[in-house]
């Protein structure tokens, strides 16, 4: 069993409003990367949220009844750390049935279902503790942690970050390449939501 954890925790500050809420199509942003992690075949997907988190939950909540959907409220978000959201959501998946958990960005609505398939087959073809994709040799989301090194992770302390642990445990790391730059993408401003979004 793989679940997915969308980090949606952040406070937008260079977008200038929460980006999460912004249209993405006919959907808002984080409604659109839920969706593609349910088509992607997740069997749960937790959303850990943060800042103006009764509108994120509440744009997300009719998503519930068709996608294997729950929340989790990060109180240490205002920290503006990646690493506080993902131990927030290994906490929260330690007393489930989880083997691995893909680590992915809420503001990332241009990855594509193919990217996470890739991911997750990786990880039951190879059994890797880490899987991670990769796009002209920059790495990218999301990616896999088994298991077997969430603790790892929920001993790791600022300043140290993921990447550190991505650094420790580099020659444990199974990389996919990616077929387009949609892993490394996500939106943090104005002109990247201007850019990128559809139509």
């Amino acid at each position: 069993m793989i679940s997915a954890i969308i980090l949606a925790a952040g406070e937008s500050r260079r977008m200038g409003e929460q980006k999460l809420l912004m249209r993405w199509g006919e959907k808002t942003v984080i409604q659109h990367v839920i969706s593609v992690f349910a088509e992607a075949g997740l069997d749960e997907i937790l959303v850990v949220t943060g800042s103006h988190r009764n509108e994120v939950e509440s744009t997300i909540v009719q998503l519930k009844k068709d996608h294997p959907l729950r929340c989790v409220y990060n109180e240490n978000y205002s920290m503006g750390e990646m690493l506080s959201s993902i131990q927030c959501g290994l906490r929260e998946l330690s007393n489930g049935t989880a083997q691995a958990a893909l680590i992915a960005l809420g503001d990332q609505p241009q990855v594509r279902e193919r990217s996470v398939r890739m991911v997750c087959d990786a990880f039951r073809k190879t059994g890797s503790p880490l899987v991670v994709p990769s796009f002209q040799m920059r790495r990218g989301h999301p990616w896999l942690v088994a298991r077997e090194l969430w603790g790892e992770l929920l001993d790791l302390a600022p300043p140290r970050t993921p990447r550190d642990f991505l650094a420790r445990y580099k020659e444990s790391i199974h990389y996919v390449k990616a077929d387009d730059a949609s892993i490394l993408a996500d939106l943090d401003t104005p002109d990247d939501y201007q850019e990128s979004r559809p139509g």
